[in-house]
């Protein structure tokens, strides 16, 4: 076993250097891998799909000489295809669901040189901030397994924070890497707009609102997988500058001196947690003791009209989801193919037109716009991550009026008379309150990540949240390895989720 002692006290690069060196062989990192999912999995419900036959098989022939040459990885049962094992996105209407070919995304991934060891789980289509889909059930925060890991990307998160795997993928539209990142103490980085593939099957996932990465739990992690997935591909909607140098060497760079715009307030207006009020006020302090300049101020913008403009794109994607499953399906799909609040909002996106869509796609240009004079002063937006901590496991499903709401909705196809009620904008603003401020980043396709560096009086995760301006990875990076470096958090560990060194372990 050479030098290794713990398989979780090394981050992916740490893991692909023992390899390259030959102190302990990708083999042997593969066999403990599965033994931690195999342990663990059963108490969180992170992997929903296994694939060891394929990474048995895969090991058998020389991998690629990507900087994660051998080490395990986790793949998000969402968006990005992998040939041959079912892609669910957490519904039942594409349970038989297998794709015939790798996304670019995938392509990528292996690249870098991971074995891919299974796919995580996922709410229905990504369309919440928790992760407990009916098809599935419901994934638990390895911190506390009472409570959520967060989502859309909650099984990769879990998954991740527990040790099977020391990073794993996942996907952006609304906070769905940096949601469960905050949740479970992990460094999570939403990519620019452009910067990571989204073909064959896309051009703009979500408008472009949604980004693929990886949530890991060092940055030096994030910043080489960036370097391996990032760059244009054929027929892509936006090619953006690439990087001045690569990714990896940003972790390392002194950032200068930094201005950093703070605020504590939510965008709608509501309640923000005293702990998460207290991440920020401490991370504040540590800014300052770097160098750094910072003054509370917050952009022009309008919280309440940008949050209607999330939900008009959500309202329209699900319904144009349900319209494609008719070619998984054979068919065209019916209300039971899908979970109720699913094919409520599918409603409402039938309910407004083709000019109310657009009108609020044009709310994301005039976010952009305010954002890029607000960066002509800052180089850094300094929030919370999310407004609360991570919530008990079943809080934020619908309630027994809601679901009755719901019932006579879909079955009397009201979506018209909910929209013209005012109940879709109540429900717009009330489903934000506890993640108000992750939005703003996928609409106006600006870079951001959540860096855990506070933990509540409960020992739950809460991460702390960055926007640079676009295209802006660079200073993200930079800043989150002098954080990583002032504020260590990789050694901080769910007490549950410890393990002793690495024993051998039968293949499955």
């Amino acid at each position: 076993m050479g030098k290794i002692k713990e398989y979780d006290q090394y981050d992916g690069l740490g893991l692909a250097g023992l390899i390259e060196k030959k102190e302990i062989s990708a083999r042997e990192v593969f066999e403990e891998a599965m033994s931690r999912i195999e342990e663990l999995n059963p108490r969180l419900n992170a992997v929903i799909t296994k694939m060891y036959d394929i990474a048995a098989r895969t090991l058998e022939k020389p991998l690629p000489n990507g900087p994660f040459k051998g080490v395990p990885f986790l793949v998000k049962d969402l968006v990005s295809a992998c040939e041959g094992v079912p892609m669910t996105m957490g519904s039942k209407a594409c349970k038989d669901y297998v794709p015939t070919y790798d996304s670019e995304l995938m392509k990528r991934f292996r690249k870098s040189g991971v074995l891919i060891l299974g796919k995580t789980n996922t709410p229905e289509f990504g369309l919440m901030a928790i992760t407990e889909p009916e098809l599935h059930g419901p994934t638990r925060n390895p911190w506390n397994t009472d409570h959520t890991p967060g989502g859309s990307s909650g099984g990769s998160a879990a998954a991740v924070a527990s040790g099977m795997v020391p990073l794993a993928s996942g996907g952006d539209g609304g906070g769905s890497i940096r949601i469960p990142s905050s949740c479970c103490a992990l460094f999570g980085l939403k990519p620019s707009r452009g910067r990571t593939p989204t073909g064959p099957d896309y051009g703009m996932i979500w408008q472009g609102a949604a980004v693929e990465h990886v949530l890991t739990r060092s940055v030096r992690d994030s910043a080489a997988m960036l370097d391996v997935v990032s760059g244009p591909e054929s027929g892509a909607p936006f090619i953006i500058p690439g990087p001045q140098r690569p990714f990896i060497e940003e972790v390392d760079q002194d950032p200068g001196t930094l201005r950093i715009a703070l605020c504590k307030r939510s965008p709608l207006g509501t309640y923000v947690h005293a702990e998460c009020r207290k991440a920020v006020d401490q991370a504040a302090e540590v800014l300052k003791s770097l160098g750094h300049q910072l003054e509370e101020a917050e952009p022009d913008i309008d919280g309440h009209a940008l949050a209607r403009s999330f939900f008009m794109l959500y309202f329209g994607e699900i319904a144009s989801d349900i319209k494609s499953l008719q070619k998984i399906l054979g068919r065209k799909a019916r209300p039971s193919d899908v979970e109720g609040p699913t094919w409520a909002l599918n409603l409402l996106g039938q309910a407004y037109s083709a000019g109310e869509f657009v009108s609020a796609m044009r709310q994301w240009n005039i976010a952009a716009r305010q954002m890029g004079l607000f960066h002509q002063k800052y180089d850094i937006y300094l929030t919370p991550t999310l407004a609360f901590s991570p919530v008990r496991i079943g809080e934020m499903q619908p309630s027994t009026v809601e679901k009755v709401i719901m019932k006579i909705t879909n079955t009397l196809r009201l979506g018209s008379f909910v929209k013209c009620s005012g109940i879709a904008d109540k429900f717009a603003i009330e489903s934000l309150t506890k993640t108000p401020f992750t939005q703003l980043a996928n609409l106006t396709g600006q870079p951001a990540m959540s860096v855990p560096l506070h933990w509540t009086s409960a020992g739950l995760p809460c991460g702390v949240h960055f926007t640079a301006r676009f295209g802006d990875e660079a200073t993200l990076l930079r800043l989150a390895g002098q954080l990583e470096e002032a504020q260590p958090w990789f050694d901080k560990r769910p007490p549950s989720m410890v393990h002793g060194p690495i024993e051998k372990q039968q293949v499955i």
